[in-house]
């Protein structure tokens, strides 16, 4: 079992970083050299957000997501990318950058959810 829950975070941690590689070169601005370790600590620093402050956030606008219908979710998708870009260093990003980046973290997630079996696992 902790195995496979190790597993799922690796995974998990590989995907957010494919993500926010992809992410970072459309939608960002690096005032410096692009490196492999940006985007490995990039992806474990979103994997961190999303795995502890996420559900937080959501507790907290429960009654704002249900108002909203569940737009209000989007809202938190896009804070989750800016405390992630805000964390590292050298990265910059818009709020148009951020909802992008949030729509493709979203979908990303998703597919990989969707696809691999094991990740649904834990």
């Amino acid at each position: 079992m902790i195995k496979n829950q190790i597993f799922v975070f690796i995974l998990r941690w590989a995907v957010s970083s494919a993500g926010m590689w992809l992410c970072i070169t459309l939608f960002g601005h690096l005032s410096s050299e692009s490196t492999f370790w940006l985007y490995v600590v990039a992806g474990l620093i979103f994997s961190l957000v999303n795995s502890v402050i996420k559900p937080l956030a959501t507790l907290i606008s429960l009654p704002l997501i249900i108002l909203s219908l569940g737009i209000f979710v989007l809202i938190i998708n896009i804070a989750m990318v800016g405390l992630t870009i805000w964390i590292l260093p050298n990265v910059e990003i818009g709020f148009g950058g951020a909802l992008l980046s949030a729509l493709t973290m979203s979908l990303i997630n998703y597919l990989v959810n969707f696809l691999v079996p094991a990740y649904n696992r834990s």
